[in-house]
């Protein structure tokens, strides 16, 4: 079937409740705007045929079964959120068959790119989601579950009024420190520089967090991620780029 996701979600949705129902009933705050844009007919045929070989849809209620899901038990597994083309995950999945990967991208077109791709080089550790990820974090993925989550160039939502729409919130913090396994990490990329700050300003007052690179320092590029096509356009505009790292503290090493 192609991916719908239900009306409102996208690729990092409303305030995170944490489990709180009275949280879960307040007002929705989206971090992202669906853009769908023109959708080819490749990707068109690959969210219709490849859908069933590698996406999976949220439950009604419930964790999804990720070791059903990716056939296999014990692997590490790496989660991206926000994959766009699937440029990040591509790489990763290629270089290291060993591990799951788990994509959440509420854009059609870039979930259609990826599949396609998949198809292509015959990749198998990669498995996709079209939703809206917070509501995933919230409340479809077991607790530590994950060696790894990315967050490549999220939304800046740069005007000021927007900030409160941003995904790095504290309520974000506190999802990935329980979906992360102990010692598993954060990593993050921006060129936006006041958005860099507040991604170091969140993570570091919230607590079971250390922060890789030191207190108050952004972290080096990772060699292992490819530039993306929101990376290439901020070195069009001039736009520097920001990583942190953030490891659950804890004694598990990271793939």
């Amino acid at each position: 079937m192609i991916p719908h996701p239900r009306p409102g979600a996208g690729t990092a949705g409303r305030e995170a409740s944490d489990g709180d129902p009275a949280g879960a009933q307040r007002r929705r705050v989206r971090s992202f705007v669906r853009r769908e844009g023109r959708i080819t007919r490749a990707q068109r045929r690959a969210l219709e045929t490849l859908w069933g070989r590698y996406g999976i849809d949220p439950p009604a209620s419930g964790s999804i079964d990720l070791d059903a899901r990716f056939g296999r038990r014990g692997a590490p597994r790496v989660l991206e959120i926000g994959f766009g083309n699937g440029e990040a995950l591509l790489a990763l999945a290629r270089s290291r068959p060993e591990v799951d990967c788990l994509g959440i991208e509420v854009h059609r077109p870039g979930v259609g790119h990826l599949l396609l791709q998949l198809e292509r080089e015959g990749i198998a550790n990669v498995r996709v989601m079209c939703a809206d990820a917070l509501e995933v974090l919230e409340r479809h993925l077991p607790d530590a579950a994950f060696d790894r989550i990315l967050l490549f160039f999220p939304d800046p939502w740069v005007k000021k009024r927007h900030h409160k729409r941003r995904i790095v919130q504290s309520a974000f913090a506190r999802l990935v420190h329980r979906r992360l396994r102990p010692g598993g990490t954060l990593e993050m990329a921006t060129d936006w520089e006041d958005y860099a700050r507040q991604m170091l300003a969140v993570m570091e007052a919230e607590g079971g967090f250390a922060n890789r690179a030191g207190p108050g320092r952004y972290a080096p590029r990772p060699a292992e991620r490819p530039p993306t096509r929101f990376e290439r356009r901020g070195e069009r505009l001039g736009h520097p780029v920001w990583d942190l790292a953030f490891v659950r503290v804890g004694e598990k090493e990271t793939p």
